[in-house]
């Protein structure tokens, strides 16, 4: 916000004809309304993760600031900093920010687009059987047809055990590989895996031939 933005002006002409400007009064409306919405600001580049803060490019006490009320509580002491925030954000033009900021909401739209074509195709895979297999496999040719049965099986397996969904969310990364999707966040919960589930991920892989030809067998029944 500049400091200009501040006032009302009037104009007047001076002898040689031109219009000379100048300020009448501060317009305190204004600068409520626009520390309000400075304030927003502040609060909503807070909710970003570190990854996105640092692509604002912020200056040194600004980014500080923000990283810090990102992990504070919603209480007094945050509402101060936040008012320091936009303290620091009115000396400075914004509109880089924002014009950075609406990039980032846009590849978020994308990235939530993305995650619901990976979702409907797992689903229907799990519960799709063997004619959703075949029409994914139409659309992906190159994805292991072998790993795919095993993800399905171990699914159906973890389901009727009522264990934790590992197999899922190994599927759900597998088809975000085979579609192409790179997002920065890792939706259904599939960052929450731990070590012991990678190392289920590479067994997977691992896994003899002996399931897989039972598969086929089952294939060749329905047949």
């Amino acid at each position: 916000m500049s400091e200009e933005q501040e006032f009302d002006y009037e104009y007047e002409y001076d002898d040689q004809g031109q219009i000379v400007y100048y300020a009448v009064r501060p317009n305190k409306t204004r600068i409520k309304k626009d520390m309000a919405a400075l304030f927003a600001l502040g609060e909503e580049i807070s909710e970003l993760s570190v990854t996105q803060v640092n692509s604002l490019d912020l200056p040194e006490n600004i980014h500080k600031a923000i990283l810090e009320v990102s992990k504070m509580p919603h209480k007094g002491a945050r509402k101060r900093l936040l008012k320091f925030i936009t303290g620091q954000l009115h000396k400075i033009d914004v509109e880089p920010i924002l014009e950075k900021l609406a990039r980032i909401k846009n590849k978020s739209a994308h990235g939530v687009r993305e995650h619901h074509i990976v979702e409907r195709w797992r689903d229907r895979l799990v519960k799709g059987g063997h004619d959703a297999l075949t029409a994914f496999l139409n659309e992906q040719p190159d994805a292991d047809r072998q790993h795919l049965r095993q993800l399905l099986r171990n699914i159906q397996k973890e389901a009727e055990a009522n264990k934790p969904p590992k197999s899922s969310r190994l599927l759900y990364r597998y088809l975000k590989t085979l579609l192409n999707i790179d997002d920065e966040f890792d939706y259904d919960e599939a960052s929450d895996l731990d070590q012991e589930e990678t190392e289920d991920e590479m067994e997977f892989y691992e896994m003899g031939d002996e399931e897989d030809d039972d598969y086929e067998d089952d294939e060749e029944d329905e047949d």
